[in-house]
C-alpha cells in the first residue's frame, strides 16, 4: 500500500467526519482482525429528494488503488443497479471516475459521493454501460420510471 494513498485516505476520513452530506455514509471496512482497510470504503447514498431514487439508500463500494491519488477509485453499487451508466457489474460509468476522461487527484470522497448521487436521477445516455436500462430509459421512459420507484423501495433503509 502507497503512503501517499494511506495519508490521503486518512486526511479525507478525517474531513468526511467533520463534513458531510445528510443522509450519506462513508467508511473505511473492516479486515478479519478488525483493523480498518483504509483502501476499500463502503459509502451510502441516498436517493436525491423529489426524483424516482427518493428513498432508497445505494450502496457503493470504493475501492481504491496504491496510485491513489493519481488513479481514481472503483466505484460498484452492491448489489449492481438497474441504469444506463452502470455496467451489469455494479460498476459505474461516470466520467469523473475515469482517469482518461475528468477524473483529477483533487477530486474528494465528498464530491464522488455527490456526483454518483447526481448520476442516478441524470443519466448519461451518450456513454451507456448496461445495454437493458439504456434501451428502456430511451424507449420506454414510463417502464424505467417505474422501474426505479421500485428499485428504491427495495433499498429503503431497515
Amino acid at each position: 500500500m502507497s503512503a501517499l494513498a494511506q495519508a490521503r485516505l486518512a486526511e479525507e476520513r478525517k474531513q468526511w467526519r467533520k463534513d458531510h452530506p445528510f443522509g450519506f455514509y462513508a467508511k473505511p471496512v473492516k479486515a478479519a482482525d478488525g483493523t480498518l482497510n483504509m483502501m476499500v470504503w463502503e459509502v451510502g447514498i441516498p436517493g436525491k429528494q423529489g426524483t424516482d431514487w427518493e428513498g432508497g439508500q445505494y450502496k457503493v463500494m470504493m475501492t481504491f488503488p496504491d496510485e491513489f491519488p493519481t488513479k481514481p477509485p472503483k466505484c460498484k453499487f452492491d448489489p449492481p443497479l438497474f441504469h444506463p451508466n452502470v455496467y451489469p457489474s455494479g460498476t459505474i460509468c461516470l466520467s469523473i471516475l475515469d482517469e482518461e476522461k475528468s477524473w483529477k487527484p483533487s477530486i474528494t470522497v465528498k464530491q464522488l459521493v455527490l456526483g454518483i448521487q447526481d448520476l442516478l436521477d441524470n443519466a448519461n445516455i451518450g456513454d451507456p454501460a448496461q445495454i437493458d436500462a439504456y434501451q428502456m430509459f430511451k424507449n420506454d421512459r414510463a417502464a424505467y420510471d417505474k422501474r426505479v420507484k421500485a428499485q428504491a423501495i427495495e433499498r429503503r433503509p431497515r
